[in-house]
């Protein structure tokens, strides 16, 4: 890679020439320019490593370079934050063919287009296996939503189903992609919830993307908030055919919905009698008793589940 190393910059420089009211200066320099915002500023970074986060079996370096560049925006999404800019940090193998080179960019600009955050910056390295680095910085109009603010009597709520990345993945898994695309490209093509974190800024108690599974997740928002909760089973929003699918599967709905991940839904706390900006699904409370998130079933029991997410070791 070494050859044409100046060759794959001067290529990134042109795939992310975007223009941007609060960028004073973009890629070609040794750093970048934010110009100086009115609002609080906004930060988060997230990695993607190819064998742990990403199989390019299951996906185009397109759509790798489109998720890897989501999922860090999703953080923005969960902090009620307007995507502002981005750096991406690419270690790359030799052996990578530059046509596939040019499919990952173009899934990060595809990305960062949509989302108007321009990529304004970044590295390029060689290394023995693929990895996507992706730094965001957004700002906040509104007080920003936090794991911390939870209060008990809260209601738990999701903008969206769960379980359907997972799922969509284990298609891919047992060879039968083609037995469902939509649950496929909810794997492949997920998106953050900008819109919905922005309406929830200044109204949700606390919010949290689901990256990890929504039990993971929501215990971060319980430990944070040195909180409990509990939530019921027959109120998880799946997609049409969701269960009927995992189920002929050999897969269990309950546990892909409950400790799937990479949907990128918020799941958000309100205090109860506030409406819903988002028009989400109410699937919970928050409970006055610090511990684990606890599931109750259709007859109000508490249900056994080993597990609880994805864990990055």
């Amino acid at each position: 890679m070494a050859d044409d190393e100046f060759d794959r910059i001067r290529e990134l420089a042109q795939r992310f020439k975007q223009d941007s009211g609060g960028v004073q200066l973009g890629i070609g320099d040794d750093a970048a320019v934010l110009r100086a915002q009115p609002q609080p500023v906004v930060l988060s970074v997230d990695a993607a490593l190819q064998g742990v986060h990403f199989d390019p079996a299951f996906a185009s370096y397109r759509e790798i370079g489109a998720r890897a560049f989501t999922a860090a925006v999703s953080d923005l999404a969960a902090m009620g934050s307007t995507p502002l800019a981005a750096l991406c940090s690419l270690i790359v193998p030799g052996a990578l063919p530059r046509a596939d080179f040019s499919e990952l960019n173009a899934g990060l600009a595809e990305a960062a287009e949509h989302y108007a955050c321009p990529v304004i910056g970044g590295n390029l390295a060689a290394g023995p296996a693929l990895s996507l680095t992706t730094t965001v910085v957004g700002t906040l109009a509104r007080p920003g939503l936090y794991r911390s603010g939870a209060q008990p009597g809260d209601q738990v709520y999701v903008t969206g189903p769960l379980g359907s990345a997972a799922l969509g993945l284990r298609l891919l898994q047992l060879g039968a992609a083609a037995r469902s695309a939509s649950f496929v490209q909810a794997f492949r093509a997920p998106g953050a919830r900008i819109a919905q974190g922005r309406a929830l800024a200044g109204l949700a108690t606390s919010a949290i993307d689901i990256s990890d599974g929504t039990l993971q997740d929501l215990g971060h928002i319980c430990e944070a908030s040195r909180l409990g909760a509990e939530l019921e089973l027959t109120r998880l929003p799946l997609a049409p055919g969701m269960r009927e699918l995992a189920l002929a599967l050999g897969e269990d709905p309950v546990r892909l919905a409950l400790q799937g991940g990479e949907d990128y839904e918020l799941i958000y706390t309100l205090p109860a009698g506030v409406p819903d900006p988002c028009q989400g699904t109410r699937i919970g409370r928050m409970l006055d008793e610090p511990g684990p998130v606890r599931v109750l079933d259709a007859h109000g029991q508490p249900l056994a589940l080993e597990g609880h997410g994805y864990r990055h070791f």
